[in-house]
């Protein structure tokens, strides 16, 4: 059998991370799978390996504690394996005006979307300008183009991710690498539930996207090496106007789009 490669994704068994998942594994992709959830990695794993004939490795790490991000690293060094492609996807948010939300749970939110981001792209992406090959795609979001009121440290580390996307992208164009940003709009996954965010107006009122089509964007992105894409023709739009609007009118767009539904007059 042909050698395949490896692409390893982080919160691969649910939302856009599993979706994404799922088009490498009919692509003839070996998998890593890495979430929090033993049960729902193993779970993964049966099913692409029947489905797609693919091997499927599954490390259970929580990303919400940094060290685990070089832990799980030394880890597939450890199994000899080499990763083509790395996917960060693992992220949260949470919900609220940020002087009454919890500020231990935002430190977390911090150190899972922007610090175990930075220490994984820093590791597998010295391996790839090594051999002068490889992919990352990190999960932004069109949060990262705009204040965000009731959700301002989610909005800040997507805007970091952004930047930083951008940053090293330049910074090995010539070296045999491609990093590509996705950019989703509200995506209909558990974010908003573990965000406790299911009463803002953009999800109990909005439509939200599908996570299959956002990950076949992010997908056909990342494989024709873009810089980013941002998922959703309405989105576009959003992202477009944002460029243009002052930050104050942006903020203030936004503060009305995610306010909640019950809000008292």
């Amino acid at each position: 059998m042909k050698q395949r490669k490896y692409v390893l994704i982080t919160g691969a068994t649910k939302g856009i991370g599993y979706e994404l998942a799922k088009l490498f594994a009919a692509d003839g992709w070996n998998i890593i799978a890495v979430a929090r959830s033993s049960r729902d990695l193993v779970a993964v794993k049966d099913e692409f390996e029947t489905m797609y004939g693919v091997a499927v490795e599954t490390i259970a790490k929580d990303l919400f504690e940094p060290e685990n991000a070089t832990s799980l690293y030394d880890e597939v060094r450890a199994k000899g394996i080499e990763v083509e492609i790395l996917v960060n996807n693992a992220g949260q948010g949470l919900y609220g005006e940020f002087t009454d939300t919890d500020i231990d749970r935002e430190i977390r939110i911090i150190r899972l979307n922007v610090e175990s981001l930075v220490i994984l792209t820093k590791h597998f992406l010295q391996d790839m300008v090594s051999r002068g090959s490889g992919k990352i795609l990190n999960l932004s979001s069109v949060a990262a183009k705009a204040p965000g009121p009731l959700q301002s440290v989610y909005h800040g580390t997507k805007a970091f991710v952004h930047s930083f996307t951008e940053a090293i992208r330049d910074e090995v164009k010539d070296k045999g690498v491609t990093i590509t940003a996705l950019l989703p709009g509200a995506t209909d996954t558990d974010f908003f539930n573990k965000a406790d965010m299911l009463n803002a107006k953009n999800v109990a009122e909005g439509k939200l996207a599908d996570p299959a089509q956002v990950a076949k964007d992010g997908y056909e992105a990342l494989m024709s090496g873009d810089d980013k894409v941002v998922s959703g023709m309405k989105n576009k739009a959003q992202v477009a106007m944002s460029n243009v609007m002052p930050d104050s009118m942006v903020a203030a767009q936004v503060h009305k789009q995610q306010e909640p539904v019950n809000k008292k007059k």
